[in-house]
């Protein structure tokens, strides 16, 4: 593995799920593999599970690890090639690629979409540039339209929770929010699900279509109810409209999940990437309960980076 932007960079997703789970047992069998390297965590946005579990994961690997929140701490980057760099803008990514790359073995960074240029967010220009210049392996850590480490953790779960012999039915959700939010987990988790064996559906108000580039072939129901029935695992999630892009339409109908309504579902778990606003996304009674597996989610995440870091590392060896 070169890279680890989205699902396309595994070769073979189904033993990279087995072989994170598998990782569980011994976390530290692989602490030399890292000794003497150095990881490098970027991050231009927010985060408490991805800083955390990717930092812990470059550790378990035996390696360095340097953090640095660059939207705070760094000079302002310029993403542009051949930009005349008069304006805030400080530093180039070409830069800022190249000293990383000097100082990292492995760079790790999280963008979020601005929400407001659907071209230039679809494109992955900011992640796209990191690639592009830096002359060591990138991993997305969250990216504009993509979260695979997220996703990589969810499948570990119900490969985890999933013993029975048929594909089970897994189910994204919309849900209510008080503001619009990124469409990345939910691309992600629908490429990722066309990856492995389940029986994968999509529902959501009409108007918060997903782009169709991440559920071409995805069955897509705007029925929740009818979405719902026999379901084995129910991925709670918002995100705003693809089009017209970043917005929030207006939603008549009741799309908050609820015990009742989890009724007709096949015991189904309850799932959520976090950080999640109780009792306007999904209620208490949801998450606190015998089903949700969110905080499995959240363990995973610590693993799934330490299965990526793992691949990169020793594809660095060869």
């Amino acid at each position: 593995m070169k890279n680890f932007t989205s699902v396309h960079d595994v070769k073979n997703p189904d033993k990279l799920i087995r072989e994170a789970i598998s990782l569980k047992k011994n976390p530290w069998k692989n602490v030399a593999l890292g000794k003497n390297k150095t990881l490098g965590l970027i991050f231009l946005n927010p985060s408490l599970r991805t800083r955390l579990s990717s930092q812990k994961a470059g550790q378990l690997l035996g390696m360095n690890v340097i953090v640095m929140n660059m939207d705070k701490e760094g000079w302002a980057l310029e993403w542009i090639d051949g930009a005349v760099m008069n304006t805030n803008k400080t530093e180039h990514i070409k830069d800022a690629a190249m000293v990383l790359s000097k100082y990292c073995d492995i760079i790790g960074m999280r963008a979020f979409p601005t929400l407001t240029d659907r071209e230039a967010d679809y494109s992955e220009h900011v992640m796209k540039q990191l690639v592009k210049y830096a002359t060591v392996p990138v991993v997305s850590l969250e990216s504009a339209t993509l979260h695979p480490l997220q996703s990589l953790a969810d499948s570990m779960c119900m490969y985890e929770k999933w013993h029975k012999n048929k594909k089970p039915k897994v189910v994204l959700t919309w849900a209510p929010h008080v503001k619009a939010l990124p469409q990345a987990v939910a691309n992600s988790f629908s490429e990722w699900m066309q990856a492995i064996p389940v029986d994968f559906v999509i529902t959501h108000p009409k108007g918060y279509e997903l782009s169709s580039t991440f559920t071409k072939g995805v069955k897509i129901e705007n029925d929740q109810a009818k979405a719902l029935k026999g379901a084995d695992f129910v991925y709670v999630k918002n995100w705003s409209a693809y089009e017209p892009y970043g917005q929030m339409p207006t939603v008549e109908k009741d799309w908050l999940l609820s015990a009742k309504k989890m009724e007709t579902t096949n015991n189904a778990y309850i799932m959520h990437c976090l950080p999640v606003r109780r009792n306007v996304e999904v209620p208490d009674e949801l998450l606190d309960g015998k089903r949700s597996l969110i905080s499995l989610q959240a363990e995973n995440r610590l693993y799934a980076a330490t299965a990526v870091f793992k691949k990169i590392l020793e594809k660095s060896k060869d």
